[in-house]
Protein backbone atom coordinates (compact mmCIF):
# COMPACT_ATOMS: atom_id res chain seq x y z
CA UNK A 1 0.00 0.00 0.00
CA UNK A 2 1.52 3.61 -1.23
CA UNK A 3 1.13 5.95 1.32
CA UNK A 4 -0.77 8.45 -0.15
CA UNK A 5 -3.53 5.40 -0.10
CA UNK A 6 -2.45 4.91 3.51
CA UNK A 7 -3.17 8.77 4.40
CA UNK A 8 -6.64 8.54 2.32
CA UNK A 9 -8.49 5.90 3.92
CA UNK A 10 -12.17 6.17 2.47
CA UNK A 11 -15.15 4.48 3.32
CA UNK A 12 -16.30 1.64 0.55
CA UNK A 13 -19.43 -0.32 0.10
CA UNK A 14 -22.71 0.05 1.63
CA UNK A 15 -20.93 2.47 4.29
CA UNK A 16 -20.08 4.79 0.83
CA UNK A 17 -23.61 4.62 -0.39
CA UNK A 18 -24.92 5.25 3.12
CA UNK A 19 -22.99 8.20 3.79
CA UNK A 20 -23.45 9.70 0.24
CA UNK A 21 -27.50 8.79 0.65
CA UNK A 22 -27.82 10.66 4.02
CA UNK A 23 -26.88 14.06 2.18
CA UNK A 24 -29.84 14.22 0.02
CA UNK A 25 -32.52 14.21 3.10
CA UNK A 26 -30.15 16.52 4.54
CA UNK A 27 -30.50 18.76 1.38
CA UNK A 28 -34.21 18.21 1.11
CA UNK A 29 -35.25 18.79 4.59
CA UNK A 30 -33.20 22.10 4.27
CA UNK A 31 -34.66 23.61 1.14
CA UNK A 32 -38.20 22.42 2.48
CA UNK A 33 -37.53 24.23 5.91
CA UNK A 34 -36.00 27.25 4.16
CA UNK A 35 -39.32 26.99 2.16
CA UNK A 36 -41.38 27.02 5.06
CA UNK A 37 -39.75 29.32 6.56
CA UNK A 38 -40.53 31.90 3.39
CA UNK A 39 -36.65 32.34 3.26
CA UNK A 40 -35.78 34.42 0.13
CA UNK A 41 -34.78 32.65 -2.86
CA UNK A 42 -32.39 35.15 -3.99
CA UNK A 43 -30.36 34.81 -0.82
CA UNK A 44 -30.64 31.40 -1.03
CA UNK A 45 -29.37 31.39 -4.86
CA UNK A 46 -25.98 33.80 -3.53
CA UNK A 47 -25.43 31.92 -0.33
CA UNK A 48 -25.68 28.20 -1.62
CA UNK A 49 -21.74 28.18 -3.09
CA UNK A 50 -20.13 30.28 -0.82
CA UNK A 51 -19.10 27.66 1.43
CA UNK A 52 -17.37 26.26 -1.94
CA UNK A 53 -15.43 29.46 -2.12
CA UNK A 54 -13.02 27.30 0.59
CA UNK A 55 -11.43 25.58 -2.14
CA UNK A 56 -9.03 29.16 -2.34
CA UNK A 57 -7.13 28.21 0.25
CA UNK A 58 -5.90 25.13 -1.91
CA UNK A 59 -3.85 27.56 -3.92
CA UNK A 60 -1.75 27.99 -0.72
CA UNK A 61 -0.95 24.12 -0.22
CA UNK A 62 -3.16 21.12 -0.02
CA UNK A 63 -2.70 20.83 3.97
CA UNK A 64 -3.67 24.58 4.49
CA UNK A 65 -6.62 23.66 1.76
CA UNK A 66 -8.15 20.54 3.32
CA UNK A 67 -7.99 22.28 7.08
CA UNK A 68 -10.17 25.17 5.45
CA UNK A 69 -12.47 23.18 3.60
CA UNK A 70 -13.27 21.20 6.02
CA UNK A 71 -14.22 23.52 8.29
CA UNK A 72 -16.38 24.83 5.50
CA UNK A 73 -17.84 21.52 4.84
CA UNK A 74 -18.09 20.28 8.48
CA UNK A 75 -21.93 20.23 10.08
CA UNK A 76 -19.91 21.77 13.27
CA UNK A 77 -20.41 25.37 12.16
CA UNK A 78 -23.57 25.28 10.42
CA UNK A 79 -25.44 23.65 12.98
CA UNK A 80 -24.05 25.64 15.96
CA UNK A 81 -25.60 28.60 13.55
CA UNK A 82 -28.86 26.89 13.63
CA UNK A 83 -28.93 26.12 17.30
CA UNK A 84 -28.22 29.95 17.95
CA UNK A 85 -30.41 31.20 15.45
CA UNK A 86 -33.11 29.42 17.05
CA UNK A 87 -32.48 30.09 20.64
CA UNK A 88 -32.31 34.17 19.63
CA UNK A 89 -34.97 33.78 17.25
CA UNK A 90 -32.84 35.23 14.24
CA UNK A 91 -33.66 34.89 10.63
CA UNK A 92 -31.13 35.69 9.13
CA UNK A 93 -28.43 33.54 11.20
CA UNK A 94 -31.31 30.77 10.77
CA UNK A 95 -31.85 31.46 6.83
CA UNK A 96 -27.43 31.26 6.80
CA UNK A 97 -28.07 27.78 8.61
CA UNK A 98 -30.02 25.89 6.76
CA UNK A 99 -28.39 27.34 2.84
CA UNK A 100 -24.94 26.26 4.53
CA UNK A 101 -26.43 22.45 5.66
CA UNK A 102 -28.24 22.21 2.25
CA UNK A 103 -25.13 22.82 0.91
CA UNK A 104 -23.31 20.31 2.50
CA UNK A 105 -25.76 17.65 2.02
CA UNK A 106 -25.76 17.97 -1.78
CA UNK A 107 -22.09 17.70 -1.72
CA UNK A 108 -22.29 14.65 0.11
CA UNK A 109 -24.74 12.82 -2.12
CA UNK A 110 -22.80 13.75 -4.82
CA UNK A 111 -19.66 12.64 -3.86
CA UNK A 112 -17.97 15.69 -2.54
CA UNK A 113 -16.44 14.58 0.72
CA UNK A 114 -14.14 15.91 3.35
CA UNK A 115 -10.87 16.22 2.35
CA UNK A 116 -7.44 14.83 3.21
CA UNK A 117 -4.22 16.98 3.19
CA UNK A 118 -2.93 14.69 0.31
CA UNK A 119 -4.98 16.91 -1.96
CA UNK A 120 -8.28 17.92 -3.63
CA UNK A 121 -9.18 14.90 -5.12
CA UNK A 122 -9.19 12.19 -1.65
CA UNK A 123 -12.08 12.08 0.46
CA UNK A 124 -13.57 10.59 3.22
CA UNK A 125 -15.92 9.41 0.32
CA UNK A 126 -13.56 8.22 -2.12
CA UNK A 127 -11.44 9.99 -5.43
CA UNK A 128 -12.43 12.43 -7.31
CA UNK A 129 -11.70 14.38 -10.43
CA UNK A 130 -10.48 12.97 -13.24
CA UNK A 131 -7.46 10.81 -11.34
CA UNK A 132 -9.63 8.83 -9.08
CA UNK A 133 -9.85 5.97 -11.70
CA UNK A 134 -6.39 5.89 -12.17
Amino acid sequence: MDEITAETGAATGGVKILLRLEGLPLFTGMVMLYASWDGSWLVFALLFFVPDLSFLAYLADARFGALVYNAAHSYMAPVTLLTLGFGFASPLTLSIALIWLAHIGIDRALGYGLKYSAGFGFTHLGRIGRQKDA
